[in-house]
């Protein structure tokens, strides 16, 4: 099997195609909680964070893929390393599966291949993740791709309706 894929999805880089996706999903407001979103993204910048999404993620210190299912060529979703630190070996990472895609094991199946991409070829030590407290789904997803509470930030990010506290979880590799 091929890097950045297992039999049932393939992580690959960002398409000119992806452009309505990746609006559609970056201008949910919904989601916008989950992340540091503050406001709405055009379609021109997008098409030119596509368009620089060639840039090596020892340039930028992030990279973000697409997730595809195998069996149809659909993209389905995203994921991201970012804060990208090349001296500490260490990256966070962030996952967005679309809503009519969830509940099948997809984003399980891409953590698994970023995972193995980041600890095997881009030698990274660790990998980390910030989930708002009720986010349970996430929690549940990085419990079982092996990440561990290593800390809770109090009153970390702004909702709605109130601050929110957020987890802090790392998988350290274990080396081999």
């Amino acid at each position: 099997m091929a890097l950045l894929e297992n039999e049932m999805i393939r992580l690959r880089a960002l398409e000119p195609e992806d452009l309505e996706l990746l609006y559609r999903w970056e201008n949910n407001s919904d989601l916008w909680e989950l992340g540091n979103t503050m406001s709405p993204y055009s379609r021109y910048i997008l098409k030119e964070y596509i368009r620089e999404s060639h840039r090596d993620i020892f340039d930028t210190r992030q990279l973000r893929l697409m997730i595809e299912l195998r069996s149809t060529g659909a993209a389905i979703g995203t994921v991201d390393l970012y804060d990208f630190e090349p001296h500490h070996r260490r990256a966070g990472i962030g996952i967005l599966v679309d809503p009519l895609y969830q509940g099948n094991g997809f984003a399980t199946e891409a953590m698994h291949v970023l995972m193995e991409y980041a600890f095997m070829f881009l030698k990274l030590h660790q990998l980390f993740v910030h989930i708002p407290i009720e986010n349970e789904a996430s929690k549940a997803l990085f419990t079982r791709c092996g990440f561990v509470l290593s800390g809770i930030m109090k009153d970390w990010v702004l909702t709605e309706k109130r601050y929110s506290d957020v987890l802090v979880m790392q998988k350290v590799r274990t080396e081999r």
